[in-house]
C-alpha cells in the first residue's frame, strides 16, 4: 500500500465528534426533537457522550443553555446520519427551537497526540 493510500485509510477510520453549543427558545419543539434523537443517532453508529444544561464554565463566558457531545466511528457514519431522511425530519424541530454553534471535530489517530 502506498504511503498516501495508507494515510487515507487511517484517516477514514478516525472518529469524529459533534460538539453543539445551543440556546433553546422553544422547549416543546426541542423536547420533541430530543425524544427521537437517540434512535436516529444509534441507527448510524453514533454515540451520545454528553448532554449538559448546566456545564461548569472553567474559563471565559458561555452564553448558551446546553452543550451536547456526540461521537461517530468515522466521517462517513457522520455524513450518513446528518443526511439521512430520519435525521432531516427531526432536525426541523431542532433548527426551529434552538440557535447556536455546532462543530465537527476530527479525532486523533490512535487517540494520542504526537504518537504514531
Amino acid at each position: 500500500m502506498s504511503t498516501m493510500a495508507a494515510g487515507k485509510s487511517r484517516g477514514a477510520s478516525r472518529p469524529v465528534y459533534v460538539l453543539a453549543q445551543i440556546s433553546i427558545h422553544d422547549r416543546e419543539r426541542y423536547d420533541r426533537y430530543a425524544a427521537r434523537f437517540l434512535d436516529v443517532l444509534e441507527a448510524h453508529q453514533g454515540m451520545l457522550l454528553a448532554a449538559d444544561e448546566k456545564p461548569t464554565v472553567i474559563e471565559g463566558r458561555w452564553p448558551r443553555d446546553k452543550v451536547v457531545l456526540v461521537s461517530f466511528p468515522n466521517r462517513e457514519q457522520f455524513d450518513s446520519w446528518v443526511s439521512s431522511p430520519d435525521y432531516e425530519q427531526i432536525s426541523t424541530d431542532r433548527a426551529a427551537s434552538t440557535e447556536g454553534t455546532v462543530l465537527l471535530v476530527r479525532g486523533l489517530a490512535g487517540g494520542v497526540l504526537g504518537r504514531k
